[in-house]
């Protein structure tokens, strides 16, 4: 189907043939009906992306035809025609779905000129569903459910998130303290077939284990002396949606038996009470813990480690993905522009140096808590390093023998920096180079052919 076809649906012979003649010679490719029934049959075998359409025929008129019509006329623009014509009765066919109108008589140019406008607005509808597109896909690209990055690490684990979301798999968020776990279970659960139902947190830790059995499973009335009224715990509350259990590393070793049987018979038992009740629960659980090492020390159940660990999505972090580290201090300066109510532009190229280079113990957490600490006290619409905590101020930080004074080529100081981020990798691999390719995210021969351009052992 081409731009340039047109249908012209027009009962009076000599109307349709100066119509016919006119399109053609402006480049369109004509079809005519003599009706609305015919105009229906048209198009059951052809597409159009105009439409001509007069109002008042024998058998079916234009007003028919536009209700008949509705479904076919999706991408088609449709242009009334009439000389017995009201305001009321164009409202009446813009509501139908026509796109505009013309009253007979009408002169040649004003035909062309509507569908000249016509085909301007499916141009400027196109171009904006394309930009849409590529907007969603540029968002997508850097933005998931919250989660802002655009390394390679982390594009992995939004490829896992989408796999394994709308299925009930216990998942295990791996990671240090300050990665986002939290955010990535959020993003499995509302991803997924559940997200309609209930997202319960708990936090594992933070809450003493005397009572932490009645929060997760709920009690009976009279189960212990406070127990004044029946409670629900957090897995009845999270019944048909997700249960994120954080820091399971630090369940007691008395209550990990309990959740193992909560996860392999799919039902509770409140304190107090004889009976059990039967769950739908998806648990995502995640530690900052080498819960292998804690099995060694005897502090967690192997059999537990086992049920959990179905599918385990490793955060990693800041500093093993510092090409994130402007994209994030982008979005935290907006966020903390408008909790704090501030207009900060951006940050100093000194600051966004001093960012790359700190080692960033407290992962995105504290990235997070020094912008907005440097957003609170900033004088200026810059962040500046003399806004950063002193932590962060100290020169003890930077690449060593990165971009000394005296280099101001920006391709020297690259290679400089390349040769450097090789022998970090090489040292850290102990001179593994398949290991140290994926580190880097090279190619194997690639990470070779860099050995030999540096002279590197």
């Amino acid at each position: 189907m081409t731009k340039k076809r047109i249908l012209i649906i027009e009962d009076e012979a000599n109307m349709r043939h100066m119509l016919e003649v006119l399109l053609r010679r402006a480049g369109y490719e004509v079809k005519t009906a003599a009706d609305g029934q015919e105009g229906l049959e048209v198009l059951e075998g052809d597409g159009f992306y105009f439409i001509l359409c007069d109002i008042k025929m024998p058998r079916m008129d234009g007003m028919a035809f536009l209700k008949s019509a509705t479904h076919r006329l999706e991408d088609t623009t449709v242009i009334m025609m009439s000389a017995y014509g009201t305001v009321d009765t164009a409202i009446e066919a813009m509501k139908l779905g026509a796109y505009d109108y013309i009253s007979k008589p009408f002169k040649t140019d004003e035909v062309l000129l509507t569908l000249k406008k016509a085909e301007e607005r499916e141009r400027l509808k196109t171009e904006n569903l394309r930009l849409k597109d590529q907007l969603q896909r540029i968002e997508k690209s850097y933005n998931f459910s919250n989660i802002v990055a655009k390394s390679k690490a982390m594009h992995s684990v939004f490829d896992l998130i989408e796999k394994v979301a709308d299925y009930k798999t216990t998942v295990l968020i791996t990671g240090e303290s300050g990665t986002g776990k939290e955010l990535i279970a959020r993003a499995i659960h509302f991803n997924g077939s559940r997200h309609n139902g209930p997202l319960v947190s708990i936090n594992c830790g933070g809450i003493p284990e005397t009572l932490l059995e009645s929060e997760l499973f709920g009690y009976k009335k009279g189960a212990f002396t406070d127990a004044r009224r029946d409670k629900m715990g957090r897995f009845e509350e999270a019944h048909n949606g997700t249960i994120f259990l954080d820091e399971i590393g630090e369940l007691p070793f008395s209550l990990q038996i309990k959740l193992l049987r909560v996860l392999q018979e799919e039902e509770i038992t409140p304190l107090g009470s004889t009976g059990v009740k039967k769950i739908d629960v998806r648990v995502v659980a995640a530690t900052a813990k080498d819960l292998a090492e804690e099995i060694k020390k005897g502090l967690f159940r192997e059999d537990l480690y086992y049920r959990i660990n179905v599918v385990t999505i490793y955060l990693p972090p800041l500093r093993e993905r510092f090409e994130d580290i402007p994209l994030v201090t982008e979005h935290f300066i907006k966020r903390f522009n408008t909790k704090l109510k501030k207009n900060i532009k951006g940050v100093s190229s000194e600051v966004m140096e001093q960012f790359m280079a700190y080692p960033w113990p407290g992962n995105v957490r504290e990235l997070e808590n020094v912008i907005e600490r440097a957003i609170l006290l900033a004088p200026g619409d810059t962040l500046e390093i003399s806004d950063l905590p002193p932590t962060l101020k100290a020169d003890q930080y930077p690449l060593s023998g990165f971009a000394p004074e005296d280099i101001s080529s920006i391709k020297v100081a690259s290679r400089m920096l390349e040769k450097e981020l090789i022998e970090r990798a090489l040292n850290k691999t102990g001179g593994n180079r398949t290991k140290a390719a994926k580190m880097l995210e090279v190619s194997r021969p690639m990470l070779i052919s860099k050995i030999k351009v540096y002279g590197l052992s």
